[in-house]
């Protein structure tokens, strides 16, 4: 079973930056797509950003694309969020997840999340 702990969220400014972590453990973590959803309160949990197993192909929401970038360390078992030129709308829990079908459909066990928030 694998298990996934998001990190790295907290209070930002408007066009300041976060870099956010998922550590997995389980070993079949590293062979699928992995991605980045959020969830802001009283809304939907939404699609963030995708990446493939080996790092080299990527997939982004229209509302993040430019600003945030995904990628994958599989030798810790571990994917990133760099989000820079955060908005206040960006404010949102940010789980991590192993994508079944290109590009953003989920499966699996969630994290905890880690929150994220953006003042003006």
């Amino acid at each position: 079973q694998v298990q996934l702990v998001e990190s790295g969220g907290g209070l930002a400014q408007a066009g300041g930056s976060l870099r956010l972590s998922c550590a997995a453990s389980g070993r079949t973590f590293n062979s699928y797509p992995k991605g980045w959803f959020r969830q802001a309160p009283g809304k939907d949990r939404e699609f963030v950003a995708t990446i493939n197993w080996t790092g080299t192909m990527t997939y982004y929401a229209d509302s993040v694309k430019g600003r945030f970038t995904i990628s994958i360390d599989n030798a810790k078992n571990t994917v990133y969020l760099q989000m820079n030129s955060l908005k206040p709308e960006d404010t949102a829990v940010y789980y991590c997840v192993r994508i079944r079908r290109w590009p953003q459909e989920p499966f699996g066990s969630w994290g905890q999340g880690t929150q994220v928030t953006v003042s003006s």
